[in-house]
């Protein structure tokens, strides 16, 4: 069975309305709630988040106002997002009991007016000293259904924080016509049907969380099981329950479920698992694929181009790629000294264009981090093409290791280290140095059980790569700093180095 993406739609809100009062979706299930056992169809998902955008509009909010949602990982909180976007205004979710410091520095930085909040956030939400008006307990019942039928592609539909390289997280706005875009080329690109049901284990603040397992899957008619956040001990339970068709991490997630049981059968209708947000090894992939059974698709996007701008193809995924472009998409690669286009088999800096790009930055300086320039984002990365529009990621200009005067990619030596039996982890940052700069310092987790040192590993980096790639010293740790969405926190693993 498949459903038309409302394509011609002026609106991401429109979009939704068409898609989820199709005749087709009466009794097909939307969201279901693992923690309360519970389940949403298309129409009273339609329903609530209606029901909530009139809570809004007889609150007096006003069309492109920014409207933080403050509250635990919940349906609600889904239909208070959507919601918000029927209501013709701009949702912007926050970390769940974010403190009311940063709380208050992003409501500042953004002229964010206005706080959606549930109980369990109530208390930091109040010592805000908001006016009464500006805190907006969350509600989805006894209020009449609402819809902004005024919306345009150009209008703002979502305002979402990434931390970029320096300080402060930075408020990026996406338009309506952004979220079409994205949710178009990933249905496209992986072939999203109402057969299809997803596993939500991921944060609902973050642009994968919500552009690709929400946005997407509800205007293609799928389901969605929407569980507690990422607990590896829980995945062969949640999968044997639901047995979804389509499971979503990072890197670190798939390494922490190879060492659990999982039932063979639940894993039998797995169409593939999607990985994303930082690089991963080929022998992990492999041992990924092997566990569950089906393909492990790599892709590639940043929050300031919505989300994904490449994927591997589920039928044809090319291990040690993130994919090809998705339709509707632009990505170039540059020479980052000249400026000019790189050619297949070329290094070259990732620029981004097209549809997906956002409205802009709020509340920082554009030139702070990634900025557009003529219609392209840089996004600080490097890649190659091949002859068959498949990118390989090679680093990042900013993460080069500059060792007296030789160019040294962290992410060829992490490759290197990757190889050794017995290594779980790592993580190669630059370490200042009087002689010669900076010096490649190599942070390792070892294998339960397995026997490492410093001497073995450079020693078996010596036969892989010349000498100016060895690192200065070799460190052991028990695990590597995170980000909030599983991705290794190379800025804590500089620190850590002294860098």
């Amino acid at each position: 069975m498949t459903t038309a993406f409302p394509a011609d739609a002026a609106s991401f809100a429109q979009a939704c309305i068409e898609a989820w009062s199709a005749s087709g979706r009466v009794a097909m299930t939307a969201l279901v709630s693992e923690s309360t056992d519970s389940a949403l169809t298309y129409p009273e998902l339609m329903e609530r988040a209606a029901a909530f955008a009139g809570k809004l509009e007889a609150s007096g909010v006003r069309r492109a106002e920014r409207v933080a949602i403050a509250m635990e990982r919940s349906t609600d909180a889904v239909v208070a997002i959507f919601g918000t976007v029927l209501a013709g205004a701009c949702p912007s979710p926050l970390e769940p009991r974010l403190s009311p410091q940063e709380i208050s520095r992003r409501l500042a930085a953004t002229g964010t007016t206005r706080v959606v909040f549930d109980d369990a956030n109530e208390r930091h939400v109040e010592s805000l000293g908001l006016p009464r008006e500006s805190a907006v307990p969350f509600a989805s019942e006894g209020f009449a259904g609402f819809v902004d039928e005024g919306l345009g592609r150009d209008d703002p539909a979502l305002l979402l924080f990434t931390s970029g390289s320096t300080g402060n997280p930075k408020g990026v706005l996406l338009s309506h016509g952004n979220i079409l875009a994205n949710a178009a080329g990933i249905i496209a690109h992986t072939g999203l049907t109402p057969e299809d049901r997803l596993l939500h284990v991921m944060p609902i603040h973050h642009t994968n969380g919500l552009n690709n397992q929400l946005f997407a899957p509800f205007l293609a008619g799928a389901s969605v099981i929407f569980a507690d956040r990422f607990r590896a001990q829980d995945m062969p339970a949640l999968i044997a329950r639901h047995r979804p068709t389509i499971i979503t991490g990072v890197p670190t997630m798939y390494s922490r479920m190879l060492d659990l049981e999982f039932e063979r059968d639940s894993l039998r209708g797995l169409r593939f698992a999607r990985c994303g947000s930082a690089p991963i090894t080929e022998e992990l992939h492999r041992r990924v694929e092997e566990k569950l059974g089906c393909p492990l698709i790599v892709s590639y996007g940043l929050s300031e181009a919505t989300c994904t701008s490449l994927m591997n193809p589920p039928a044809r995924r090319r291990i040690g790629t993130v994919g090809t472009v998705l339709k509707g998409q632009s990505v170039r690669l540059r020479h980052p000294a000249s400026g000019e286009e790189a050619g297949i088999g070329e290094e070259g800096e990732i620029v981004i264009g097209g549809p997906s790009l956002m409205l802009g930055y709020i509340g920082a300086d554009p030139a702070s981090d990634r900025a557009i320039a003529d219609g392209w984002l840089r996004t600080g990365d490097l890649g190659r093409f091949d002859a068959d529009g498949y990118l390989t990621i090679t680093g990042r200009i900013k993460d080069v290791i500059i060792r007296g005067g030789e160019n040294i990619s962290p992410g060829l030596v992490e490759s290197a280290i990757a190889e050794i039996n017995g290594v779980r982890a790592c993580c190669v940052v630059g370490r200042k140095d009087v002689d010669l700069g900076e010096v490649p310092v190599a942070f390792v987790v070892a294998a339960q059980g397995a026997r490492l040192d410093a001497d073995g590993i450079i020693a078996q980096i010596a036969k892989r790569l010349p000498r100016p790639c060895h690192p200065a010293e070799v460190i052991f740790v028990d695990a590597l700093p995170e980000t909030g969405v599983g991705k290794i926190d190379r800025k804590r693993v500089a620190a850590m180095a002294g860098s």
